[in-house]
C-alpha cells in the first residue's frame, strides 16, 4: 500500500487519539448499565439474572435498529465533512433525530402492548420465577427505548465530529444514576427486577435530555436549528436510510437470530440460560476495543470516502486493524485469566458456572483471531456506503452458519457448548466475503452523498 507524508494524513495522531480513547472509556461505561443490572440483581437470585438475560436478548434487537437509524445518519454526515459540507451535515442531524423518535416510539407502544405475549412468543414455556423476572423487567426497559434511541443518535453525531469526549461523559453520568439506582431500589426498597429496570429508564432519560441539548447548541460543526420547527426532508433522508435500512434489516436479522439461538438455549435449562448471560456480558467487554474502533471508522473512513480519497481510507483502515488486534489480544488474555472469578461474582450455580468458564475461555481465544475481520472489516464497508453487500452477507452467514448449525449441534447434544461453536463458525464465513470485498475495492463505487 502506498505510504502517505504525514503533511498530507486527514487526520493527525492527536485527532484520532481524541477519538478513540474516550470512546474506549464510553463503551466500557455502556457495557457496565447492563452489566451492573445483572450482577447487582444476582443478589435476589439466579432466576432474576435468567429473566433479565432473555429481555435483553430482545432489547439488543431493537437496539441495534436504533444503532442502525443512528449509523446511516452518522455515515451520511461524516461524508457531508469530508467536503466540509457542515450546512448539509446539520440538516441530516436533524432529520435523524426525527426519524429516530418516529420509530422508537413506534417500538415501544408495539412492546407495551404484547409484553408478557411477546415474551411467550419468544421463548415459550420458561420457570415461572424465571417469566415474571423478565416481565418486571420488560415494562421500564420498553419505556427507555426512545430515550436509549434519541441518545444514540445524537452520539452518533458527536463522533462524526470527534467529539467523542462528550459522549463518553454522558455515558458516565448516566452509569452513576444507573448503579445508584440499582443500589437503592433493589437493595434497600427490594424491588428486585423492577428495580433494575427503573434505575436504567431514569439513567437513559438523563443521557437523551443532556445529548438533544448537546447537538442543538449551534457553535458546533454539526449542530440542530429549531428542533422543533417541524421541517421533514425527504431527499435528506433518503439518504440516511440508504445506509440505515439496509445496516437495520441486517442488525434486526442477526439479532432475531440470535434470539432463536437463546430461545434455544432456554430449552437446555435455568444454568445454561444464566451462564449464557454471564459468557455475552464477559465477551461484550472483551471486544471492546474491536467495537470502538468500529465505531471510530464510521467517522475517519466516511470522512475519507466523502472526500473521496480512497487511498487514505485504505491507510486509514489498516493502521485501525492492527490497533484492533493489538488490543483485542490483550483484553481476551486479560478475561481468559480472570474468566472463574468474574463468573463467580454472578452467583451462579456450579452447573452454570462450569458452563460459563469452558465457553468463555474457547470464545475469547477465537475472537482474538477472528472477531476484528467479522465485525471491526464490515463498518468500514458500511462508512462507504456498501451497505447492501454487509446485510446480503450477514443474513445469509447468519442463518445457515450460526441459526442452523445451533439446531443441529443441540440436536447432537453439544448444549450451549454447541450455540458457542456455531457462533464461530459464523466469524468464520464472514471474515471470507468481507476481506474479499474489501481488498478487491468494490466499496470504492458507492456514492452516499
Amino acid at each position: 500500500m502506498k505510504s502517505i507524508a504525514p503533511a498530507e494524513r486527514m487526520f493527525t495522531p492527536a485527532y484520532l487519539r481524541s477519538l478513540i480513547i474516550p470512546l474506549f472509556f464510553e463503551q466500557i461505561l455502556t457495557i457496565t448499565i447492563g452489566m451492573a443490572d445483572t450482577i447487582m440483581v444476582a443478589a435476589v437470585g439466579e432466576a432474576s439474572v435468567s429473566g433479565i438475560s432473555l429481555v435483553d436478548s430482545i432489547s439488543n434487537l431493537f437496539i441495534q435498529l436504533f444503532s442502525a437509524f443512528a449509523t446511516g445518519g452518522a455515515v451520511v454526515a461524516s461524508q457531508y465533512m469530508g467536503r466540509r459540507d457542515r450546512i448539509s451535515a446539520s440538516r441530516a442531524a436533524k432529520q435523524l433525530v426525527y426519524i429516530t423518535i418516529l420509530f422508537s416510539g413506534a417500538i415501544s407502544l408495539v412492546c407495551l402492548a404484547g409484553n408478557r405475549h411477546l415474551l411467550r412468543l419468544v421463548f415459550g414455556s420458561i420457570e415461572a420465577g424465571v417469566m415474571t423476572a423478565a416481565e418486571n423487567y420488560f415494562i421500564f426497559i420498553v419505556l427507555s427505548y426512545p430515550f436509549l434511541a434519541l441518545c444514540n443518535s445524537c452520539n452518533a453525531l458527536c463522533r462524526s465530529m470527534g467529539k467523542s469526549r462528550i459522549t463518553m461523559t454522558v455515558s458516565l453520568v448516566m452509569n452513576v444514576i444507573n448503579i445508584g439506582g440499582n443500589a437503592i431500589l433493589i437493595y434497600i426498597a427490594g424491588l428486585g427486577t423492577a428495580g433494575a429496570g427503573i434505575a436504567s429508564l431514569a439513567s437513559r432519560i438523563v443521557g437523551a435530555l443532556i445529548m438533544l441539548t448537546v447537538v442543538c447548541n449551534r457553535k458546533l460543526d454539526i449542530h440542530i436549528e429549531r428542533l422543533f420547527k417541524f421541517e421533514w426532508n425527504w431527499p435528506m433522508i433518503k439518504k440516511i436510510l440508504r445506509i440505515g435500512l439496509p445496516s437495520g434489516v441486517e442488525n434486526s436479522t442477526f439479532h432475531i437470530g440470535k434470539i432463536l439461538v437463546q430461545s434455544l438455549v432456554s430449552t437446555f435449562g435455568t444454568p445454561s440460560i444464566a451462564a449464557n448471560a454471564v459468557i455475552n456480558n464477559i465477551c461484550s467487554f472483551a471486544n471492546i476495543p474491536g467495537s470502538v474502533i468500529g465505531m471510530a471508522s464510521i467517522t475517519v473512513i466516511g470522512q475519507c470516502c466523502g472526500a473521496r480519497k480512497f487511498d487514505q481510507a485504505k491507510y486509514y483502515a489498516r493502521m485501525l486493524m492492527i490497533l484492533t488486534y493489538s488490543l483485542m489480544i490483550v483484553t481476551c488474555l486479560v478475561f481468559f485469566v480472570i474468566a472463574e472469578p468474574v463468573s463467580a461474582l454472578y452467583n451462579l450455580s456450579d452447573e452454570a458456572m462450569a458452563l460459563s468458564v469452558r465457553c468463555t475461555r474457547m470464545l475469547l481465544i477465537q475472537t482474538a483471531i477472528f472477531w476484528p475481520l467479522s465485525f471491526t472489516l464490515p463498518n468500514y464497508l458500511r462508512a462507504a456506503g456498501d451497505a447492501r453487500y454487509t446485510m446480503t452477507v450477514a443474513m445469509l452467514s447468519m442463518w445457515i452458519c450460526r441459526v442452523m448449525v445451533s439446531y443441529l449441534f443441540a440436536y447432537l447434544g453439544l448444549g450451549l457448548y454447541g450455540t458457542s461453536w456455531a457462533m464461530v463458525i459464523d466469524w468464520y464465513v464472514r471474515i471470507i466475503f468481507f476481506s474479499y470485498r474489501w481488498l478487491k475495492g468494490g466499496w470504492k463505487t458507492k456514492t452516499v452523498i
